[in-house]
């Protein structure tokens, strides 16, 4: 009623639909709308709309990118697009900052604007408009790592990162409340690892001359909405609890 770019289907299952929308934000603002209205609900990751023209060829959708950064960090910016099936159309360089101009597949963009930030230390400037439909490019290619999932239900320690933050990017802090199967850290392996955030150091009679030693730990990754649903793997179906669907019908 209220966003008319935004298209609705029926899923799989009675508690399930797919929403149609403009990029990760655009279903963002829907998603962050629903849990204000206090219902829960589990999002897949995205994916774009492919159509075949009149040869029965697949089709996927392209965009226009350009991207304002500075020369020392232009090559890696060009190389991580390269991977997504990106090609430069042109490249100006001036007084130490360099503009990119290319054109990549939609699917290659969802989940880079976070390593854009990172690449280039909070200094690029990310635009892209669409471009056109042409032919399908194949598989890009994602260096997704395993995650560390929690194993227990509780609140996380210190004593317990300490020793997890060894093995990975930690997206918790102490004191945070976790439950069992809760994705608490991005693995530095390929393969997922089962981890307890809530272990507690065992307290015995015998005294220590030394102080402990307490490690300092590094600040949690921190995402965005728009980060969290380009990060969710493909493992997760669009789920709604009823009430929602028949208010938006």
């Amino acid at each position: 009623e209220s966003n008319l770019a935004l298209k609705f289907e029926s899923g799989t299952t009675n508690d399930a639909f797919k929403v149609y929308g403009r990029g990760e934000m655009h279903l963002g603002v829907l998603i962050e709308t629903i849990r204000r209205e206090g219902f829960e609900l589990a999002v897949s990751p995205p994916e774009v709309v492919l159509i075949r023209n009149s040869e029965g060829d697949l089709m996927e959708p392209f965009e226009e990118v350009t991207i304002d950064c500075d020369s020392d960090f232009s090559s890696t910016v060009i190389e991580k697009l390269t991977k997504r099936k990106a090609e430069i159309i042109r490249m100006i360089e001036l007084n130490g900052k360099t503009r990119i101009i290319l054109k990549c597949p939609t699917r290659g963009l969802i989940g880079f604007g976070s390593e854009f930030k990172t690449d280039t230390r909070g200094t690029g400037i990310l635009n892209h408009s669409f471009l056109r439909y042409e032919k399908f490019r194949g598989l890009v290619e994602k260096n997704r790592k395993g995650a560390l999932i929690s194993m227990a239900d509780g609140v996380c320690t210190g004593y317990a990162l300490t020793d997890l933050e060894s093995r990975g990017t930690l997206f918790v802090a102490p004191g945070d409340k976790v439950y069992n199967g809760m994705v608490v850290g991005e693995c530095s392996r390929s393969n997922d690892i089962e981890v307890n955030p809530c272990r507690t150091k065992v307290l015995t009679n015998v005294r220590q001359i030394l102080k402990e030693e307490y490690a300092k730990l590094s600040p949690p990754k921190s995402f965005s909405l728009e980060d969290l649903i380009a990060y969710v793997n493909g493992i997760y179906l669009v789920i709604l609890i009823c009430p929602f669907f028949n208010y938006f019908l």
